[in-house]
């Protein structure tokens, strides 16, 4: 759950502070604007967040800059595409938040395309529980194990894996290349082949 102001207010820096209500009442001035979609001042905020506030609390600040601009698509797919990792990271873990609906489903497959386990972690949380279709979800567990992404990141795993027959079969195919690579199996593939409820 993303802090308030308020809460940030107390876990950064005092002389953050000033930059911070600034930055915020910078993305809130443009969220009245009558083309939302173009580039505004804040988005220069949202690239500096954690020069200003702390890398620890960047994800925060950016967040609550994307809800107080009430951002689109458009806002949200360019500040994705042009950002850094960690911008990007951001975009992803707010999307829940910000109400796209399934439009914003291209900037988590591009994640999910990527080895960057920050952007792969980010981009299985709960907006692609909710939008990402069975087969593309499916995908999202293995790009997990392939890249040795924890499975706790996958928002509703225990859900959406229970009695998914084609995902079992998934895990069993990625079991039995590893170990005819004389690779080891991750421990959380297993997990997820029992919440299948088809392991044998």
């Amino acid at each position: 759950m993303t802090p308030s102001r308020a809460e940030l207010a107390d876990r950064i820096a005092p002389d953050a502070l000033p930059w911070l209500d600034a930055a915020l009442a910078e993305a809130a001035a443009s969220a009245g604007h009558p083309d939302p979609d173009a580039a505004a001042p804040w988005e220069l905020r949202f690239a500096a967040a954690g020069r200003h506030c702390g890398q620890d609390h960047a994800d925060a600040v950016r967040t609550l800059l994307l809800q107080e601009a009430g951002a689109s698509l458009a806002t949200l797919t360019r500040l994705y595409r042009q950002g850094t990792a960690a911008e990007r990271r951001a975009v992803l873990l707010a999307l829940p938040l910000l109400g796209t609906g399934p439009g914003a489903l291209p900037l988590v497959e591009d994640a999910l395309r990527t080895n960057d386990t920050r952007l792969v972690a980010a981009a299985v949380g709960p907006y692609a529980a909710t939008h990402l279709g069975a087969h593309g979800w499916r995908h999202a567990v293995l790009k997990c194990l392939f890249t040795e992404v924890p499975l706790d990141a996958v928002a509703d795993l225990a859900v959406r894996a229970r009695g998914d027959a084609e995902l079992a079969r998934m895990l069993r195919d990625f079991a039995a290349e590893r170990t005819a690579a004389g690779r080891p199996v991750p421990a959380d593939l297993h997990r997820a082949l029992q919440l299948t409820g088809e392991e044998s």
